[in-house]
């Protein structure tokens, strides 16, 4: 097969290579996807990269990425035959595994891929599984959401936009936020209750919408910078789930959140218990089908391009997913 992968860490046009790898064949338990595209996500990137909170590699050898969408050609002992010939989403491929979605085959086990309906293009499909998986996990993590007041922080990207979407099909009420003014109006689109400048605006949005009570969960993309603002709109007993920060050793409000009985709770996509991506993937699976959960699409690139396609993540011109497409 067609693949990418890389020996060592560090700058994408240094060490990404391009070539021929062996197809691998799916063990007790997994499916083989043959792939249309591979979704790059910015952990992709940074373990690639020579950053903090990445690993060093287990692996002599890493073919990157953990989502991607395809069809099944193969199945190993226990895996219902009836995959085969089905669409699929997948994730977790590259998760303390060596062979990830930038390739033209993949092996991952049944429980960390959903069934990809006709609907739903593998462009989107590709686009599903780490945002989506972690969205859930924040929204749900501490139970039903049904009459709560959930709070997005960036809403409009890929974990936050998912995370909007799941909390309203879900019967919450959904207060997401942006940076920019001009960015309200797409906010909207999604369908959320209230759409709002992250600041001091937001608190006296969420209280007002609250009747003072404040939010029972807030999804936070950027904990070190706002974790005195979420401490100050959250209701008493109420959850912070972390899934991202700039700095990695933020500073913590202990006071005003241990006075409101708050949990914080801090999210590794890599780690989530098998159980939490079982109950995820139905749900982003059937939100994708309703149209209810889509992605803008910022670039496609060849198998080829694979070091500009990891640039293009890590500098962000055009708003949107980056796409590998696997050839035939």
């Amino acid at each position: 097969m067609r693949a990418a992968w890389y020996e060592n860490r560090g700058p994408a046009r240094k060490v990404f290579q391009v070539g021929e790898l062996p197809t691998p064949e799916p063990g007790p338990g997994e499916l083989r996807i043959r792939l249309a595209f591979s979704g790059i996500n910015p952990g992709d990137v940074k373990k690639r990269q020579v950053w903090l909170g990445a690993a060093a590699p287990a692996f002599p050898r890493t073919v990157p990425h953990s989502d991607g969408a395809g069809v099944v050609d193969a199945v190993g002992d226990g895996v219902s035959a009836a995959w085969i010939g089905r669409r699929a989403w997948c994730s977790y491929a590259q998760s303390y595994r060596p062979y990830g979605t930038a390739a033209q085959y993949t092996v991952v086990p049944e429980g960390c891929v959903g069934a990809l309906p006709d609907t739903v293009s593998a462009e989107q499909g590709a686009c599903l599984g780490i945002p989506g998986i972690t969205a859930h996990r924040a929204v749900f993590v501490d139970g039903p959401v049904t009459g709560r007041t959930v709070v997005v922080a960036g809403a409009l990207g890929s974990v936050g936009r998912a995370a909007a979407v799941l909390a309203r099909r879900a019967g919450a009420q959904v207060i997401g936020t942006v940076s920019r003014p001009g960015q309200v109006a797409a906010l909207r689109e999604l369908g959320v209750d209230r759409a709002v400048c992250a600041g001091d605006d937001l608190v006296d949005a969420v209280l007002a919408l609250t009747g003072g009570r404040g939010a029972d969960r807030v999804v936070e993309v950027a904990f070190d910078a706002n974790a005195a603002l979420d401490a100050r709109l959250l209701a008493p007993g109420g959850t912070i789930a972390a899934y991202a920060t700039h700095e990695p050793a933020p500073a913590l409000p202990f006071w005003p959140l241990a006075f409101k009985n708050a949990t914080v709770r801090l999210l590794g996509y890599d780690d989530f218990p098998r159980e939490a991506v079982r109950l995820a993937l139905p749900d982003i699976t059937a939100a994708a089908a309703a149209s209810a959960l889509r992605y803008p699409v910022a670039a496609v690139h060849p198998l080829d391009e694979v070091a500009a396609a990891h640039e293009a993540v890590e500098h962000p011109g055009t708003p949107g997913r980056v796409l590998l497409s696997l050839p035939d």
